[in-house]
């Protein structure tokens, strides 16, 4: 699904695809959806999405790992409890064996 140019909405369905116990990262995503440096547009989103229920929105991270999104959801330990009871480990807000859980829009949806 290479794109020019997304919106929230094309963000939102890849988000929809990564599995359980499974994590991506913004730039992931801008990199699937054809524009690499549009990581934060990604970001923009992911702070957007929290009226849609159906989106897993905490298993967006950034890059390393992190969990920087973790200010946008209800409380500032949902984020991590909910990739927790995935089985995701978490330390120090960062997911811990990320190369093993990272879910690649671009390799895993050919």
């Amino acid at each position: 699904m290479v794109k020019s140019n997304f919106n929230f909405h094309d963000v939102y369905e890849v988000v929809k695809l990564v599995p359980k116990g499974r994590v991506t990262s913004y730039g992931a995503i801008a990199a699937y959806l054809g524009m690499k440096s549009g990581a934060r547009m990604v970001g923009w989103a992911m702070n957007a999405v929290h009226e849609f229920k159906d989106v897993p929105a905490h298993r967006v991270l950034n890059r390393n790992g992190l969990l920087t999104g973790k200010m946008h959801f209800p409380t500032p330990t949902k984020m991590q409890e909910l990739l927790e009871k995935e089985g995701i480990k978490i330390k120090d807000d960062q997911v811990q064996d990320f190369n093993r859980v990272f879910w690649d829009p671009s390799l895993e949806l050919l």
